[in-house]
Protein backbone atom coordinates (compact mmCIF):
# COMPACT_ATOMS: atom_id res chain seq x y z
CA UNK A 1 0.00 0.00 0.00
CA UNK A 2 1.31 3.44 -0.88
CA UNK A 3 1.29 6.01 1.90
CA UNK A 4 -1.04 8.16 -0.21
CA UNK A 5 -3.58 5.31 -0.18
CA UNK A 6 -3.19 4.88 3.57
CA UNK A 7 -3.79 8.56 4.29
CA UNK A 8 -6.67 8.78 1.83
CA UNK A 9 -8.45 5.85 3.48
CA UNK A 10 -7.86 7.29 6.96
CA UNK A 11 -9.16 10.69 5.90
CA UNK A 12 -12.27 9.28 4.23
CA UNK A 13 -13.14 7.20 7.30
CA UNK A 14 -12.56 10.22 9.53
CA UNK A 15 -14.84 12.42 7.42
CA UNK A 16 -17.60 9.78 7.23
CA UNK A 17 -17.41 8.85 10.91
CA UNK A 18 -16.77 12.24 12.48
CA UNK A 19 -17.85 14.80 9.90
CA UNK A 20 -20.78 17.21 9.98
CA UNK A 21 -23.54 17.24 7.37
CA UNK A 22 -24.81 20.54 5.91
CA UNK A 23 -28.22 19.16 4.93
CA UNK A 24 -29.98 21.72 7.16
CA UNK A 25 -28.34 24.62 5.32
CA UNK A 26 -28.76 26.31 1.95
CA UNK A 27 -25.77 25.43 -0.25
CA UNK A 28 -24.41 26.86 -3.50
CA UNK A 29 -23.42 23.66 -5.44
CA UNK A 30 -26.05 21.85 -7.49
CA UNK A 31 -26.21 18.49 -9.25
CA UNK A 32 -27.07 18.27 -12.95
CA UNK A 33 -30.71 17.61 -12.07
CA UNK A 34 -30.92 20.80 -10.02
CA UNK A 35 -30.86 19.12 -6.62
CA UNK A 36 -28.72 20.73 -3.93
CA UNK A 37 -25.36 19.02 -3.49
CA UNK A 38 -24.82 18.58 0.23
CA UNK A 39 -21.64 17.43 1.93
CA UNK A 40 -20.29 15.82 5.05
CA UNK A 41 -17.10 17.58 6.07
CA UNK A 42 -14.23 17.85 8.54
CA UNK A 43 -12.53 21.13 9.30
CA UNK A 44 -8.77 21.34 9.44
CA UNK A 45 -7.15 18.17 8.04
CA UNK A 46 -3.35 18.21 7.84
CA UNK A 47 -1.48 15.53 5.89
CA UNK A 48 2.29 15.13 5.62
CA UNK A 49 4.04 13.28 2.79
CA UNK A 50 7.74 12.43 2.86
CA UNK A 51 8.68 12.97 -0.79
CA UNK A 52 12.10 11.43 -0.26
CA UNK A 53 10.45 8.09 0.53
CA UNK A 54 7.80 7.87 -2.19
CA UNK A 55 5.67 9.79 -4.62
CA UNK A 56 2.15 10.32 -3.16
CA UNK A 57 -0.22 9.04 -5.82
CA UNK A 58 -3.27 6.85 -5.24
CA UNK A 59 -3.28 3.25 -6.42
CA UNK A 60 -6.85 2.63 -5.18
CA UNK A 61 -7.84 4.17 -8.48
CA UNK A 62 -5.98 5.90 -11.25
CA UNK A 63 -4.98 9.52 -10.89
CA UNK A 64 -4.42 11.04 -14.32
CA UNK A 65 -1.13 12.56 -13.29
CA UNK A 66 -0.15 13.74 -16.77
CA UNK A 67 -3.30 15.87 -16.92
CA UNK A 68 -2.62 17.06 -13.37
CA UNK A 69 0.90 18.05 -14.42
CA UNK A 70 -0.41 19.82 -17.53
CA UNK A 71 -2.78 21.88 -15.37
CA UNK A 72 0.02 22.64 -12.89
CA UNK A 73 2.28 23.92 -15.69
CA UNK A 74 -0.66 25.89 -17.13
CA UNK A 75 -0.94 27.76 -13.82
CA UNK A 76 2.66 27.96 -12.59
CA UNK A 77 4.73 27.95 -15.77
CA UNK A 78 2.47 29.53 -18.41
CA UNK A 79 0.70 31.64 -15.74
CA UNK A 80 -2.36 31.40 -17.92
CA UNK A 81 -6.00 31.98 -17.15
CA UNK A 82 -7.23 30.85 -20.56
CA UNK A 83 -8.49 27.30 -21.11
CA UNK A 84 -7.26 27.37 -24.70
CA UNK A 85 -3.75 26.98 -23.26
CA UNK A 86 -4.79 23.82 -21.39
CA UNK A 87 -5.02 20.33 -22.87
CA UNK A 88 -7.87 19.06 -20.69
CA UNK A 89 -11.40 20.45 -20.47
CA UNK A 90 -11.75 20.51 -16.68
CA UNK A 91 -11.98 24.31 -16.60
CA UNK A 92 -14.32 24.76 -19.54
CA UNK A 93 -17.44 25.23 -17.40
CA UNK A 94 -15.88 28.28 -15.73
CA UNK A 95 -14.56 29.89 -18.92
CA UNK A 96 -16.16 32.69 -20.90
CA UNK A 97 -16.56 32.71 -24.68
CA UNK A 98 -12.93 33.73 -25.14
CA UNK A 99 -11.72 30.95 -22.84
CA UNK A 100 -10.83 33.17 -19.88
CA UNK A 101 -11.55 32.19 -16.26
CA UNK A 102 -11.04 35.77 -15.17
CA UNK A 103 -8.33 37.14 -12.90
CA UNK A 104 -7.73 33.76 -11.29
CA UNK A 105 -4.97 31.20 -10.76
CA UNK A 106 -2.20 31.75 -13.34
CA UNK A 107 -3.22 35.38 -13.81
CA UNK A 108 -2.41 36.10 -10.16
CA UNK A 109 0.93 34.31 -10.26
CA UNK A 110 1.97 36.33 -13.30
CA UNK A 111 1.41 39.78 -11.79
CA UNK A 112 4.73 41.52 -11.23
CA UNK A 113 5.56 43.12 -7.88
CA UNK A 114 8.38 45.42 -6.83
CA UNK A 115 10.94 44.20 -4.30
CA UNK A 116 14.27 45.56 -3.08
CA UNK A 117 16.01 43.09 -5.37
CA UNK A 118 13.97 44.03 -8.42
CA UNK A 119 10.62 43.28 -10.07
CA UNK A 120 9.33 39.71 -10.03
CA UNK A 121 6.10 37.83 -10.38
CA UNK A 122 5.32 35.35 -7.60
CA UNK A 123 6.83 32.29 -9.29
CA UNK A 124 10.05 34.06 -10.25
CA UNK A 125 10.34 35.46 -6.72
CA UNK A 126 10.17 31.94 -5.28
CA UNK A 127 12.80 30.66 -7.71
CA UNK A 128 15.04 33.67 -6.99
CA UNK A 129 14.87 33.11 -3.23
CA UNK A 130 15.43 29.36 -3.45
CA UNK A 131 18.63 30.04 -5.38
CA UNK A 132 19.83 33.17 -3.57
CA UNK A 133 18.22 33.20 -0.13
CA UNK A 134 17.24 29.61 0.72
CA UNK A 135 17.22 30.27 4.48
CA UNK A 136 14.38 32.79 4.10
CA UNK A 137 11.11 32.21 5.93
CA UNK A 138 9.30 34.40 3.41
CA UNK A 139 9.27 32.15 0.35
CA UNK A 140 5.59 31.92 -0.44
CA UNK A 141 2.83 32.61 -2.95
CA UNK A 142 -0.80 33.61 -2.50
CA UNK A 143 -3.41 33.86 -5.25
CA UNK A 144 -6.42 34.61 -3.04
CA UNK A 145 -6.40 38.30 -3.97
CA UNK A 146 -9.50 39.86 -2.41
CA UNK A 147 -9.24 42.87 -4.69
CA UNK A 148 -9.78 40.67 -7.76
CA UNK A 149 -12.26 38.09 -6.41
CA UNK A 150 -15.20 39.78 -8.14
CA UNK A 151 -13.42 39.23 -11.48
CA UNK A 152 -12.63 35.55 -10.91
CA UNK A 153 -15.00 32.99 -12.42
CA UNK A 154 -14.03 30.63 -9.57
CA UNK A 155 -12.42 31.56 -6.27
CA UNK A 156 -9.11 29.68 -5.80
CA UNK A 157 -9.37 26.46 -3.78
CA UNK A 158 -5.65 25.70 -3.48
CA UNK A 159 -4.49 29.24 -2.88
CA UNK A 160 -1.16 29.47 -1.06
CA UNK A 161 2.21 27.71 -1.13
CA UNK A 162 4.96 28.20 1.44
CA UNK A 163 8.44 26.84 0.75
CA UNK A 164 11.18 26.09 3.26
CA UNK A 165 14.69 24.74 2.78
CA UNK A 166 16.00 22.62 5.63
CA UNK A 167 19.21 20.58 5.50
CA UNK A 168 19.44 21.07 1.75
CA UNK A 169 15.92 19.76 1.16
CA UNK A 170 12.94 21.67 -0.20
CA UNK A 171 9.69 21.41 1.75
CA UNK A 172 6.35 22.76 0.57
CA UNK A 173 3.11 23.54 2.40
CA UNK A 174 -0.14 23.96 0.49
CA UNK A 175 -3.08 25.80 2.02
CA UNK A 176 -6.41 24.80 0.53
CA UNK A 177 -9.72 26.33 1.59
CA UNK A 178 -11.90 23.56 0.17
CA UNK A 179 -11.28 20.02 -1.09
CA UNK A 180 -13.74 17.63 -2.75
CA UNK A 181 -12.17 14.43 -1.51
CA UNK A 182 -13.30 11.99 -4.16
CA UNK A 183 -12.68 14.05 -7.27
CA UNK A 184 -9.84 16.36 -6.29
CA UNK A 185 -7.87 15.32 -3.21
CA UNK A 186 -5.17 13.20 -4.79
CA UNK A 187 -5.19 15.35 -7.92
CA UNK A 188 -4.06 18.31 -5.79
CA UNK A 189 -1.60 16.20 -3.78
CA UNK A 190 0.03 14.94 -6.98
CA UNK A 191 0.19 18.43 -8.47
CA UNK A 192 1.86 20.16 -5.56
CA UNK A 193 4.15 17.25 -4.74
CA UNK A 194 5.28 17.55 -8.37
CA UNK A 195 5.77 21.29 -7.92
CA UNK A 196 8.08 20.69 -4.94
CA UNK A 197 10.02 18.11 -6.97
CA UNK A 198 10.30 20.43 -9.98
CA UNK A 199 11.42 23.45 -7.97
CA UNK A 200 13.94 21.27 -6.13
CA UNK A 201 15.28 19.92 -9.42
CA UNK A 202 15.89 23.33 -11.00
CA UNK A 203 17.45 24.83 -7.86
CA UNK A 204 19.76 21.93 -7.02
CA UNK A 205 17.96 20.93 -3.84
CA UNK A 206 16.80 17.60 -2.48
CA UNK A 207 13.16 17.01 -1.60
CA UNK A 208 11.73 16.91 1.90
CA UNK A 209 8.09 17.02 2.97
CA UNK A 210 4.93 18.10 1.24
CA UNK A 211 2.37 19.25 3.81
CA UNK A 212 -1.27 19.59 2.76
CA UNK A 213 -3.49 21.77 4.96
CA UNK A 214 -7.19 21.51 4.09
CA UNK A 215 -9.68 23.85 5.77
CA UNK A 216 -12.91 22.17 4.57
CA UNK A 217 -12.38 18.52 3.58
CA UNK A 218 -15.67 17.16 2.32
CA UNK A 219 -17.45 14.28 0.62
CA UNK A 220 -20.59 15.00 -1.40
CA UNK A 221 -23.77 13.11 -0.57
CA UNK A 222 -23.83 11.25 -3.90
CA UNK A 223 -20.15 10.37 -3.52
CA UNK A 224 -20.54 8.54 -0.19
CA UNK A 225 -21.36 5.07 -1.64
CA UNK A 226 -18.56 5.47 -4.19
CA UNK A 227 -16.07 6.31 -1.45
CA UNK A 228 -17.26 3.39 0.67
CA UNK A 229 -16.66 1.03 -2.27
CA UNK A 230 -13.34 2.62 -3.25
CA UNK A 231 -11.59 2.36 0.11
CA UNK A 232 -12.27 -1.40 0.24
CA UNK A 233 -10.23 -2.04 -2.88
CA UNK A 234 -6.73 -3.56 -2.91
CA UNK A 235 -3.73 -1.26 -3.19
CA UNK A 236 -0.27 -1.34 -4.73
CA UNK A 237 3.14 0.07 -3.91
CA UNK A 238 3.88 3.66 -4.90
CA UNK A 239 5.58 4.20 -8.27
CA UNK A 240 8.96 5.87 -8.76
CA UNK A 241 9.09 9.47 -9.99
CA UNK A 242 11.77 10.25 -12.58
CA UNK A 243 12.54 13.80 -13.71
CA UNK A 244 15.07 14.57 -16.43
CA UNK A 245 17.99 16.85 -15.59
CA UNK A 246 16.61 20.31 -16.34
CA UNK A 247 17.91 23.48 -14.69
CA UNK A 248 15.25 25.91 -15.94
CA UNK A 249 11.69 25.64 -14.67
CA UNK A 250 10.38 27.27 -17.85
CA UNK A 251 11.95 24.61 -20.05
CA UNK A 252 10.30 21.67 -18.27
CA UNK A 253 7.75 19.80 -20.37
CA UNK A 254 5.47 16.87 -19.58
CA UNK A 255 7.93 14.63 -21.46
CA UNK A 256 10.60 15.40 -18.83
CA UNK A 257 8.53 13.74 -16.08
CA UNK A 258 7.83 10.02 -15.80
CA UNK A 259 6.26 7.60 -13.32
CA UNK A 260 7.86 4.18 -13.34
CA UNK A 261 5.82 1.18 -12.19
CA UNK A 262 2.49 2.92 -11.61
CA UNK A 263 -0.11 0.23 -10.84
CA UNK A 264 -3.71 1.03 -9.98
CA UNK A 265 -7.20 -0.45 -9.81
CA UNK A 266 -9.47 0.11 -12.78
CA UNK A 267 -12.33 2.41 -11.81
CA UNK A 268 -15.38 2.39 -14.08
CA UNK A 269 -17.86 4.14 -11.78
CA UNK A 270 -19.06 7.46 -13.21
CA UNK A 271 -18.51 10.24 -10.67
CA UNK A 272 -21.15 12.98 -10.65
CA UNK A 273 -19.69 16.47 -10.31
CA UNK A 274 -21.48 19.23 -8.42
CA UNK A 275 -21.29 22.73 -9.88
Amino acid sequence: MSYADELFIQNCKDILNNGVWDTDMAVRPKWDDGESAHTISRFGIVNRYDLEKEFPILTLRRTYWKSALNELLWIWQKKSNNVNDLKSHIWDQWADEAGSIGKAYGYQLGIKHKYREGEFDQVDRVLFDLKNNPNSRRIMTNIYNHQDLSEMNLYPCAYSMTFSVKDGKLNGLLNQRSNDFLTANNWNVVQYALLVHLFAKVTGLGVGEFVHVIADAHIYDRHVPIIEELIKRPTFDAPKLIIDDVDDFYKITEENVKLEGYEFNEFDIKIPVAI
